[in-house]
């Protein structure tokens, strides 16, 4: 999983960088931040036990 997020950075690092359109570049931030809620939903847990072991983590 790691190679599509290394990928879609560099693509989208090249596609800003030719066009000049920085804005290109919260396309993997907001996959990871897409990955990351997709994964927390994954717990088999309520949501809201999770949420609260994810934050209580030290």
């Amino acid at each position: 999983m790691s190679y599509f997020f290394i990928f879609l950075t560099i693509v989208c690092l090249a596609y800003a960088l030719i066009k000049k359109r920085f804005i290109f570049l919260l396309a993997p931030l907001a996959a990871l931040f897409l990955f990351i809620v997709i994964q927390i939903l994954m717990v088999p847990l309520p949501l809201g036990e999770t949420l609260r072991f994810i934050f209580s983590l030290r």
